[in-house]
Parts: structure tokens; C-alpha cells; sequence
């Protein structure tokens, strides 16, 4: 006998009080918190409550009785389906308001310690078109919104390229045009969806792992390059046969593409970094560029994905350094070396070091094409490479630059810094939180002396920061 589901209440004519974590807004009913998507302070709306616990629940906006004065207008039409970009209703100057707030409440909650005046959040020039990377995924199985479902019609196509819808792994939602990437994306991608319509090619199933067509990246360039991946499921030449036969349409359509590339993936997931990406036509690469530096970037290779407020990112972590020439700086978690390789021109010398292989040779690249010859990377685990061996070989920095994934660092990276003792440390970070909880940390030793935080993905409750750390 199955369970019978319990009813969750709807709550009437809430106030939306404050914005929360993940995008979310919240209100408070009786002693309940309530998080919310896609609402802004100051709506008030009925909540149906999707999810309960015993001190807050989780629930959707299903109708609204007064719209906050302070409410934007969604540009895009796939707003709130998709999934991203879930602070389209509020006003950019809001967005980074409370940006700045989200800096300012994790570095004093979660830190617990003394903090200097925060700067006042760098804002993005660009709040639309501002990447210049984005993945798109194939699928047969297409997403329907609520309005499809309701209008009780048979769908012919129900292939999609697009986004993943959140919560449903094998469900995509067909994307028409985003407002992320220069639109020139947009325009490939369609073009590839309407020829993979007009010949038939099947779309890849995530479930039965069947399928041609799986994945497209599509990265762009300040120097105007382009460069388009085009990743395949081929069990025969036939398979081959229709690839190359959209990457020569693809080709033949936008010749303004520098880097036309595909791969070939038999695997259960879409990860390129063991398989061999093939040049159909142009260069493996295209190129980046910053203060007159090139930046070599591949298939596989990370780049910040905002140029301009990249530049804008390391500028301040460079000021924050202090950099007059004679110092040995470590670069922890390096990526392909842009910060290591941007800062070397003010560093005696720069280490970096990094997780990926890859990267540590994209790093190497970058260097030798800028004619720069003050570098060094190390490629492996940093707990394992950054240790009292290593740096009683290499020297002990004056200065550490730490750009860590969003978990923050490891333990033994933290005390491996504490022996170090450089005079300075400067922690890039996409998570506050952690960011906040490392602070703690390292403030046996070091006093937070700066702060700057950065948006760099407008529209998203994303925000990178960067804090200064002096020896006491």
C-alpha cells in the first residue's frame, strides 16, 4: 500500500523580507523561514510550500498581490525555467547591493573576525552578453513548460539543445536565444539545431546513452576569435560521416569561426579531458588577451569566463600583492597561470601550482609565448606539493596568491601557509562562506587589512572576492 503524501500548506499574502543564499528571497511566517525563488523584497504573494522542515521550508510564489517597487522586468524569455539567471527581477544596482551584503555577512558570521572597511563591490560593465564560454546539451528528450503540458498537444520535435533543466538530469530545455554570450552563439547554435532538424541526426539519450549528437561549446574572444566544439557519440563511419557533414555546413555558414573542433565521446558522461579533440577546419586554439599579454586558450582550458571583469579581478589581487620586483610569489591553484603570468612582470619570481596537468602545460605555454621566463608550475595535488619540503627547496614567498575551487582550501594547505609565513596573502575566492571559514584560520597569524569584492556573473548570486592578508 503506498504512503499517502502529506499536504503541504499554502500561505497567503506573505511578504518577501530580505534576499537569501542560491539566488533564493525569504520571508518569515509566525517562526518559519521560508525560502523562495524568483521573488524580490518587498512582493507580497501567496506560497505554496513545496518542502518542510521543523525551523524553514522551501516553497514557489503561485500568485501575487503587490509587486515590489523594486522589481525588474525579466528580459529573457526563458526566465524561470531554466534555471539561470535567477535575479533577472531585480534592478543590477540592487543585485550587487546585496552581493555586497552577502560578502559583508559571511565574512563577519561565518569569520568571526576583525574586519577592515569592505570596499564597495566592483560592478560589471557588461550585464548582458558577458561571456565568453557557454555548453550546450543535446537531447530527445525535450522539456515541456507548464503552458505546453496544459495546451494537451502532440509535439512532432521533441529534440532540444539547450540547458539542462535543474532537478531532471535527462530533461533539456530548448533555448531559442540566451542573453549570456555574444549572440553570434546564439546563431550557431540554432543554425546547427535547424540542419540537425531538416537531416534527422538523432540527439543523444542520457538514460539509454544512444544518440549522435551529445554536446556544443561555443567560446569567444576579446581579440574577436571563435571557437566552436561539437561533441559526438560514433559507433560507426557513419556516425563520422554525418559529423563531418554538419561541421562542413557549420563551416560554410559562419567562416568567421577560427577554431572549428569535434570530439568523439563513447562515454557514460561528457568529460573531454582523456579523448582527442580533432581540428575540422582553423586552429586548436584561439586567443585571449589582457595588458598587451596573450593568453593561449584550447578546448579543455579554464578561463575566467568574464574577460573584462577578469581583468578587472586580477588587477586588484595584483594591487593587493604590493608587488615592486624583488618578490618570490606562490600562486596556488594556478588554473593555466593568468594571474601567475599577469603578475610576473612585477614578481622576481612566480610558482604556480595546479591540480590539472593539462593546465599546468597551457600555463607553461602562456608563458613562453609572452617571452616571460620568471615562471615556474608544478602540476599534482596542492596538499601533496605545497609543503615544508617543498618550500624549504623553492624559498619561502614574501607574497601567497590563493584562487581556490569553491570548497576553499584543505587543512594541510592552510597550515602549510601558517609555516610559510609570507608577508602577504592574497585570497581570491568565488564562495565567501569558505572564504570566511579559512580566514578564521589563517587569523592566528595574518590580519585581514583589505577587502574587494567583484561581480563577475551578473543576473546570478554569484560573487568572486578578494581579501588582503598582512603578517602580524
Amino acid at each position: 500500500m503506498t504512503r499517502k503524501k502529506k499536504e503541504l500548506p499554502l500561505l497567503e499574502k506573505v511578504t518577501i523580507t530580505d534576499v537569501a543564499a542560491e539566488g533564493k528571497a525569504l520571508a518569515k511566517v509566525n517562526d518559519l523561514v521560508v525560502f523562495v525563488p524568483y521573488v524580490v523584497p518587498g512582493d507580497v504573494v501567496d506560497l505554496q510550500v513545496k518542502r518542510k522542515k521543523n525551523h524553514y521550508a522551501e516553497a514557489v510564489a503561485v500568485k501575487f498581490h503587490e509587486y515590489a517597487s523594486v522589481r525588474a522586468v525579466p528580459f529573457c524569455e526563458h526566465y524561470g525555467v531554466c534555471g539561470g539567471c535567477k535575479w533577472q527581477c531585480l534592478p543590477y544596482e540592487e543585485q550587487i547591493k546585496y552581493k555586497q551584503k552577502q560578502v559583508t555577512d559571511n565574512l563577519t558570521r561565518i569569520g568571526k573576525i576583525e574586519l577592515p572597511e569592505i570596499s564597495p563591490i566592483l560592478g560589471s560593465e557588461k550585464t548582458e552578453f558577458y561571456r565568453n564560454k557557454l555548453e550546450f546539451t543535446f537531447s530527445d528528450k525535450r522539456w515541456l513548460t507548464e503552458e505546453e503540458v496544459k495546451a494537451d498537444v502532440k509535439y512532432e520535435q521533441m529534440n532540444a539543445v539547450g540547458f539542462h533543466i535543474p532537478g531532471a538530469f535527462d530533461k533539456v530545455l530548448a533555448i531559442d536565444k540566451c542573453w549570456l554570450q555574444d549572440d553570434i552563439s546564439n546563431q550557431i547554435r540554432n543554425a546547427i539545431r535547424d540542419y540537425a532538424y531538416e537531416h534527422n541526426y538523432p540527439f543523444f539519450n542520457l538514460r539509454t546513452q544512444e544518440g549522435l549528437l551529445r554536446n556544443l561549446m561555443i567560446r569567444t574572444s576579446t581579440t574577436g576569435e571563435l571557437m566552436v566544439l561539437l561533441q559526438c557519440k560514433v559507433v560507426d563511419e557513419r556516425d563520422l560521416e554525418l559529423t563531418k557533414q554538419l561541421l562542413a555546413f557549420v563551416a560554410e555558414r559562419f567562416p568567421q569561426i577560427t577554431s572549428l573542433l569535434y570530439v568523439v565521446n563513447n562515454k557514460c558522461n561528457d568529460t573531454i579531458n582523456d579523448l582527442d579533440v580533432v581540428v575540422f577546419k582553423g586552429n586548436d586554439h584561439i586567443y585571449e588577451e589582457m595588458e598587451g599579454l596573450r593568453f593561449k586558450i584550447g578546448p579543455k582550458s579554464f578561463y575566467q569566463t568574464n574577460s573584462e571583469q577578469a581583468y578587472n579581478l586580477y588587477k586588484v589581487a595584483r594591487d593587493f600583492a604590493g608587488l615592486t620586483g624583488d618578490e618570490l610569489v606562490y600562486d596556488l591553484y594556478t588554473g593555466t597561470g593568468t594571474i601567475a603570468n599577469f603578475v610576473s612582470r612585477r614578481a622576481r619570481r612566480v610558482i604556480g601550482i595546479e591540480y590539472v596537468p593539462e593546465a599546468i602545460e597551457d600555463a607553461k605555454v602562456n608563458s613562453a609565448i609572452n617571452g616571460i621566463d620568471n615562471t615556474l608550475f608544478y602540476a599534482g595535488d596542492m596538499k601533496d606539493i605545497l609543503t615544508q619540503d617543498f618550500i624549504n627547496e623553492h624559498g619561502r614567498p614574501d607574497v601567497i596568491i590563493t584562487d581556490p575551487p569553491r570548497a576553499g582550501m584543505h587543512n594541510d594547505v592552510i597550515d602549510t601557509i601558517l609555516f610559510a609565513e609570507p608577508k602577504r596573502i592574497v585570497y581570491v575566492s568565488c564562495n565567501p562562506a569558505t572564504q570566511a571559514r579559512d580566514l578564521s584560520l589563517l587569523d592566528a597569524k595574518y590580519k585581514v587589512t583589505a577587502v574587494q569584492p567583484v561581480d563577475m556573473f551578473p543576473h546570478t548570486h554569484h560573487v568572486e572576492n578578494v581579501v588582503l592578508l598582512e603578517k602580524r
